[in-house]
């Protein structure tokens, strides 16, 4: 399914795979220019093209969330503009038991789930601001249920997106009277390949009784909610979204 987001100019963060990649192809297809941003040049770049060859817009800018971003902003601008729709997205889910004190994974953590959506939003805040003046203007925060949920030996990673999920209600008092939406996305149980980044085989394990128990999302039903969201007529905020798989609790 397609929305119409005709003349809107996107950034997504986290672009190379997951909920990114699949965020970036429908709002392309639905009419968006869409900056994909990532690390990973070549997914990236082959993602520009494989939207371009369908027909729609889009370019890839190598970009780490949790260094400086003004460079990506100039490369942005130059090439389609301001942005009006922003799509946070990018992040890290590393598990492991407390006691074990993997502080490397905590700052890893903290630097992109929470640091990173702060560096984009300071990047894109101007222009978001400024498109309101004009038409729709979003700023979608991809957090998860772990936000409000307890899973044992991810404790950092939940506490990173209920970080994410207190400052998007925060952010909304603040952007909402400027005509900026915020909507804050809690995924559940998704296909990505967020799991693979987890380093201990006991976790690892948990992670797939997870899925064979409870089912999970394909990313592009998180994307689907994404678009859904940011294509309501622009008095229309939905501020927070919850998906789930319909068998997780």
């Amino acid at each position: 399914m397609t929305y119409d987001l005709t003349d809107r100019t996107a950034v997504v963060t986290g672009a190379a795979s997951g909920i990114g990649a699949a965020t970036a192809l429908l709002l392309a297809r639905s009419g968006a220019t869409v900056a994909l941003l990532a690390r990973r040049t070549e997914r990236i770049t082959g993602l520009a093209e494989r939207i371009t060859a369908d027909g729609g817009r889009a370019f890839a800018v190598t970009a780490d969330v949790t260094r400086d971003l003004s460079e990506v902003v100039r490369t942005v601008h130059d090439t389609c503009g301001t942005v009006d729709l922003v799509v946070n997205n990018a992040g890290v889910m590393l598990g492991n038991p407390v006691v074990d004190g993997r502080t490397d994974e905590w700052k890893r953590m903290l630097d992109t789930n929470v640091g990173g959506v702060l560096n984009v939003l300071d990047a894109f805040s101007e222009d978001l601001v400024a498109a309101a003046e004009r038409g729709p203007s979003d700023l979608v925060n991809i957090s998860s249920v772990g936000a409000h949920q307890t899973f044992r030996d991810f404790s950092v990673y939940t506490a990173t997106k209920a970080a994410v999920t207190h400052l998007s209600a925060n952010l909304r008092t603040e952007l909402g009277p400027l005509g900026v939406r915020v909507t804050n996305v809690e995924p559940g149980i998704t296909e990505s390949e967020l799991a693979g980044h987890v380093d201990n085989t006991a976790v690892r394990q948990t992670l797939a009784t997870w899925f064979e128990s409870a089912g999970h999302l394909t990313s592009a039903e998180v994307a689907d909610v994404v678009a859904y969201a940011t294509s309501r007529p622009r008095h229309v905020n939905l501020r927070h979204l919850v998906v789930l798989p319909t068998t997780q609790v």
